[in-house]
């Protein structure tokens, strides 16, 4: 049914398009002409955000690859099992038949984190390669996996949040310029002849104005530029991470016993210094450097992602090798300087470098923390309910809390504790699931989603927003080739109003904008 109502929808369309063109068009066919533009409207809005999460999950392997091969958590598990194997065959040799029981807490700590492994190919090149350089000792391997697995899977986070955000901004961005492509398309008058005609052409592809369009090259080479995060900026959010991660959870000894409301403050102390400690610290740091690079750069990015030709290196090379014989492909210079590529990245920086971005990647990482420690640590290592009461943030003393009632001695339980060791067990396991584009749905991903429909408004804003500027700036006209990207989009009104209201608000005044622009209207 829901098919048949589609098409009857579509079909409406088409006939209120014609009758739209022609003179004298009822008011009624009008009404039914606009309510038919803002359902096309939402439509592509939609499939543009489901997009947006498909474009995420393909990129993410990519991003979980290199941070594996920079964090090898399995490769060290493997170095203490290799110690431990080195320790029972010494005490078997010498016949110490107790030296088994020393580390039966050492062992069970060891196999957790086999349980459910995921080992990276690049991090095991054979048995030899654990000889290379000084061996450590037990202490050593031990603090540098804590540090390193607890830095893989909040450098993760961090990374996938920004991607979201990212793709969010570069897919609507586009996905705004096709959409008036389109409205072009629809405001052409129809061929002489057919002025009365019922037409069943479907425009809704925007071939028809996609000569008002960014080109395919341009297209592209924007979207390229989330390489950047994927190879470069992620290893420097990685180094801000560990270093949090040092200062925190460096005196932590692995055999620790730890309360639920210790982790989740040792995990909140990560978070300050890593985004900032205040919602001023907030807004003054600055996510730009880590997504995109700086524009000295961006060449470079464009020739390392391979979508340009590198420049020849030597001066007398052409396109054809006279030794070979072969025809060469031709050296491709890109100016960023100027142009639709340069007012793309511009316009996507401002939204980068805006506390509406900050205060959306801050809502994120929440909901990804959030799964992480309270849906996937806590409630599988802490079998007793949290206390969320204020005393429960301080009662961290190393024994029971001791109550005295009417000269009666009562011994009050403190929280339970689980070893820091367990704890890392499965966040070791947990940055497989954060990094999974392969299998969908990635639970984080969907849960983010879901939980922040703040970014979801956001997307309406920069999908919507300066349509009619876009279109008074790019009428034909002008003698210009490519509908320009706007001078800037103002996303201070997300978070103003309720999500849903002004994702609604936003598409509607799409249409009236475009509807009621000069260049529309003069048609």
């Amino acid at each position: 049914m829901s098919s048949e109502r589609s098409m009857k929808r579509e079909s409406a369309c088409r006939w209120t398009r014609s009758q739209r063109r022609s003179e004298g068009a009822t008011p009624f066919v009008r009404r039914i002409y606009t309510d038919c533009i803002l359902h096309s409207i939402r439509r592509r809005f939609e499939q543009n955000q489901t997009d947006c999460t498909i474009t995420v999950l393909a990129l993410l392997p990519t991003l979980t690859e290199n941070i594996l091969e920079d964090l090898p958590v399995e490769q060290l598990t493997h170095e203490l099992q290799q110690k431990k194997a080195e320790r029972l065959a010494r005490a078997s040799g010498e016949g110490k038949s107790e030296a088994s029981s020393m580390y039966d807490g050492d062992t069970a700590s060891i196999s957790s984190f086999q349980t459910g492994s995921f080992i990276h190919a690049s991090q095991f090149q054979g048995d030899g390669s654990q000889s290379v350089g000084p061996r450590r000792t037990k202490a050593q391997l031990w603090n540098e996996l804590k540090v390193t697995s607890i830095t893989r899977a909040f450098t993760l986070i961090y990374s996938l949040s920004l991607l979201t955000i990212l793709t969010r901004i570069q897919l609507n961005l586009l996905g705004r310029l096709n959409y008036l492509s389109s409205v072009i398309s629809l405001a052409q008058p129809p061929p002489p002849g057919r002025a009365d005609s019922i037409s069943l052409e479907d425009h809704d592809d925007g071939s028809a104005g996609a000569g008002f369009g960014n080109d395919f090259e341009t297209n592209r080479r924007y979207l390229t530029f989330s390489w950047f995060l994927l190879h470069k900026g992620y290893a420097q959010i990685m180094s801000k991470v560990r270093e949090a991660v040092e200062e925190v959870f460096g005196g932590i000894s692995p055999s620790e016993g730890i309360t639920a409301t210790r982790l989740s403050d040792l995990v909140l102390d990560v978070r300050k210094r890593v985004e900032g400690g205040s919602e001023q610290e907030r807004y003054a740091t600055r996510w730009l450097p880590y997504v995109l690079p700086p524009k000295e750069e961006e060449e470079a990015v464009l020739i390392e992602s391979g979508v340009i030709t590198p420049p020849a290196t030597s001066p007398g090379s052409d396109a054809q090798d006279p030794e070979k014989g072969e025809h060469q492909e031709p050296t491709i210079h890109i100016d960023t300087s100027t142009g639709p590529l340069r007012q793309l990245l511009d316009e996507t920086a401002d939204l980068i470098d805006s506390p509406t971005f900050t205060r959306i990647h801050t809502l994120l990482l929440g909901s990804m923390f959030s799964h992480l420690i309270d849906t996937r640590v806590i409630a599988q290592l802490y079998p007793q309910p949290r206390q969320h009461s204020p005393s429960s943030s301080i009662s961290s003393a190393q024994h029971p809390r001791i109550q005295e009632l009417d000269s009666a001695v009562t011994v009050v339980p403190g929280e339970p504790r689980v070893k820091l060791a367990n704890i890392l067990a499965i966040i070791t396991r947990q940055a497989h699931a954060i990094g999974n584009g392969n299998n969908p749905p990635n639970e984080y991903v969907s849960t983010a989603e879901a939980e922040v429909r703040e970014l979801e408004a956001f997307a309406a804003v920069i999908y919507a927003s300066n349509l009619d500027q876009s279109l008074e700036e790019n009428r034909p006209n002008t003698g210009d080739s490519g509908l320009r990207a706007a001078g800037g989009v103002g996303v201070s009104d997300v978070g103003a109003e309720p999500v849903d209201e002004l994702i609604e608000s936003k598409l509607e005044s799409a249409w009236t904008k475009v509807a009621g622009s000069s260049s529309f209207s003069s048609r």
